[in-house]
């Protein structure tokens, strides 16, 4: 997914890291945050550090001054994902289901944080590192993400690497942050294992919120009114389904132990973690993702 060359970067909403942990990572928070753990277990060497961070957490939250436009976001992982962050807030904050239901509580959109670091950094909700992963606080409604990653996804869990694919994160982790103004969030914390379980069940419904906004993505705009991005094409969203297959909690099983087990799933299987996406690519509104409203949330 490219972004056009004319438009503009907003980086008023990146973060420079959250505050001292007051508690753990939600399990339903973040894309991998279980996953990597698990795999840390059998790739200690992989996971085990994050490009030289401090293991006090003394990583740097990084700037955004090169962020400027179009060219900048398909050119570089954290330009990109300032990118993203512009069309997910530009795409949410006018979802009309959203925006009406905000509207009754006496409230507009509150946009998550983009914290993009590199190593560790502080969120409300503990420590962030590759060894969790991209996740989503909802204590200071941040999404943090160290684009070293994207490489890790790609070398470890057999992702092809591409922009709609990293793309593909931070839309996922921006859809836990509309889950958590919706209530839904806190869902995952109430019953966290198992094909059927409310944690999966919320993974799911972001995964379908990512479909919804690629859906409409290039129909976002900027600051000024200038749409952020070209149409995605066929390959790119292959590549967005084999990082969502990658994830899958039966594809991780296999690499660690060689077995499935559906009893400890946390993030749904590789087939569901595709079709609820793809299902967001067709949804017509918040509805169409509401996993809670289907007997087996494993096929969409």
């Amino acid at each position: 997914m490219s972004f056009n060359d004319n438009a503009s970067l907003d980086t008023s909403r990146m973060g420079g890291g959250g505050g001292g942990g007051r508690g753990p990572v939600v399990a339903g928070g973040g894309l991998l945050g279980l996953v990597v753990l698990v795999l840390s277990l059998f790739f200690p060497s992989v996971f085990g550090g994050g490009g030289g961070a401090d293991p006090q957490g003394g990583g740097q939250s990084q700037g955004f001054e090169e962020c400027k436009k179009g060219p900048d976001a398909n050119g570089s992982a954290k330009c990109r994902m300032v990118g993203g962050e512009n069309s997910l807030y530009d795409f949410w904050s006018n979802q009309p289901q959203l925006k009406a239901a905000l509207e009754k509580q006496g409230q507009d959109f509150p946009p998550a944080t983009l914290n993009v670091y590199s190593g560790t950094t502080q969120s409300q909700c503990g420590t962030a590192s590759n060894q969790v992963g991209p996740f989503y606080c909802p204590l200071d409604r941040g999404i943090y993400i160290d684009t070293d990653f994207f490489s890790i996804m790609e070398s470890q869990l057999g992702a092809q690497d591409g922009p709609l694919a990293e793309l593909y994160i931070l839309a996922h982790e921006y859809g836990h942050h509309v889950q958590n103004l919706y209530g839904v969030l806190e869902e995952s914390q109430k019953d966290p294992r198992g094909a059927d379980s409310g944690a999966v069940r919320v993974e799911l419904m972001a995964d379908c919120f990512a479909g919804m906004w690629v859906q409409d993505a290039s129909g976002t705009k900027d600051a000024n009114g200038v749409t952020l991005l070209k149409e995605p094409t066929d390959e790119q969203i292959r590549n967005a389904l084999g990082a969502a297959k990658s994830v899958g909690d039966d594809e991780i099983q296999k690499k660690s132990s060689g077995q499935v087990n559906p009893e400890d799933w946390t993030h749904g299987s590789a087939k569901a973690r595709q079709g609820w996406f793809i299902k967001g690519m067709k949804a017509q509104s918040i509805n169409d993702c509401d996993t809670f409203e289907v007997s087996d949330p494993e096929n969409p």
